[in-house]
């Protein structure tokens, strides 16, 4: 938990001059896109972050946070709890494999959960700003979990498992979610400029890369300071 509140409150500070901007351009275009959606009072591909489905419904207006303090605190909430998510993970399987975890190899495993959740289903589903079209939610949930899951299995029968089979398996669970193909939005036109859209896929990636990279690392140092088996002897601070 507090490796977590600590990579969480950095990520969010990150944000601030990375993604945040340009998911505020992005809004723009969002807005832009939904008003002649809603006048002519029929069906719109659904677009943006949050899915907003124009079909048969009053187009009222969902509820949100005000730019600014507001907004900022939701998300650094939605950052810091997420982040000890993970942390009590990563924590988890340090301690079933019940060795003293060094930064180092930490460091080895939040990579490792920049390759799961970040790398392999962004390879199929890239980060996108409001105002893209997407295919529905519910398809691209499917598929991103699978990945994940595909992902997280593949990696470890290929480091964690010293056999061929397993080095066949895992190289099949790897590739496997691609060779599906993430669901996609057949001849749908974005109204968001491409290069805001490219700078928005490596910021998000990059902040990812951040987010993950430091999670392993405080989290393994946490692991050993505050939860280490009590017959490991912990050098003085």
């Amino acid at each position: 938990m507090v490796a977590g509140f600590i990579v969480g409150a950095l990520i969010t500070v990150v944000q601030q001059f990375g993604t945040v901007p340009l998911i505020l351009r992005g809004e723009t275009y969002e807005k832009t896109a939904e008003k002649p959606a809603a006048s002519a009072n029929k069906p719109a591909v659904t677009v943006g972050h949050a899915d907003h489905d124009h079909a048969g419904h009053d187009h009222t207006e969902a509820w949100e946070p005000r730019n600014g303090w507001e907004r900022n605190s939701y998300t650094a909430a939605a950052n810091i709890l997420t982040a000890i998510g993970f942390a009590l993970l990563l924590a988890g399987v340090f301690a079933l494999r019940g060795l003293v975890v060094t930064w180092h190899e930490g460091l080895l495993w939040g990579l490792s959960g920049f390759a799961v959740f970040t790398i392999a289903p962004g390879l199929g589903l890239p980060p996108e700003l409001p105002g893209m079209p997407v295919a529905p939610l519910l398809a691209r949930q499917i598929w991103w979990v699978g990945t994940a899951a595909a992902t997280a299995g593949g990696l470890g029968l290929l480091f964690l498992r010293r056999a061929p089979w397993a080095a066949v398996l895992g190289i099949a669970l790897l590739i496997l979610p691609h060779a599906i193909g993430a669901p996609q939005v057949e001849n749908a036109h974005s109204i968001v400029p491409e290069t805001l859209s490219h700078r928005f896929v490596v910021a998000a990636t990059v902040t990812s890369l951040l987010f993950w990279s430091l999670l392993g690392s405080v989290t393994s140092v946490a692991y050993r300071y505050f939860s280490a088996p009590a017959s490991v002897t912990i050098p003085a601070a």
